[in-house]
């Protein structure tokens, strides 16, 4: 099973990681689009936000139309979503993501794009 892991403390705040996550799956550069968000810090430099996998979205998903998969990624299946944002209101993690021009809500599924664009090395996927 593998989930990403977040050094925020070696994050520089360049957002790369957010716009190749929005390019790679909603083909645009849009950061409120990306399933991983990097928050300012004031003078303690900046937070990153991304998905442990915990998988409490799954527990409290009414319809439910989020599983974990084999791999232990949780992932939310579009055709059965309806859309309520019961997952996006109580995400422990606050990683559960929702847009205005999107149906579903969205999350980081570990693809490991964001690991391997990070110029910080903020970002790593973890086996667990």
């Amino acid at each position: 099973m593998k989930r990403l892991v977040a050094k925020s403390e070696l994050c520089i705040g360049c957002r790369l990681c957010e716009e190749v996550c929005s390019q790679a799956y909603r083909k645009e550069k849009n950061g409120k689009k990306s399933a991983i968000r990097i928050e300012e810090n004031g003078d303690k430099g900046y937070i990153v936000h991304v998905c442990n996998q915990c998988g409490h979205c799954a527990d409290i998903c009414p319809v439910p139309a989020i599983e974990k998969d084999e791999n232990g990624i949780v992932r939310i299946r579009e055709d059965i979503c309806v859309g309520c944002l019961t997952c996006v209101e109580n995400c422990p993690t606050e990683t559960m993501y929702a847009h205005d021009e999107l149906t579903e809500p969205f999350k980081c599924i570990a693809c490991g794009l964001c690991a391997e664009e990070c110029p910080s090395g903020a970002i790593e996927i973890e086996a667990y």
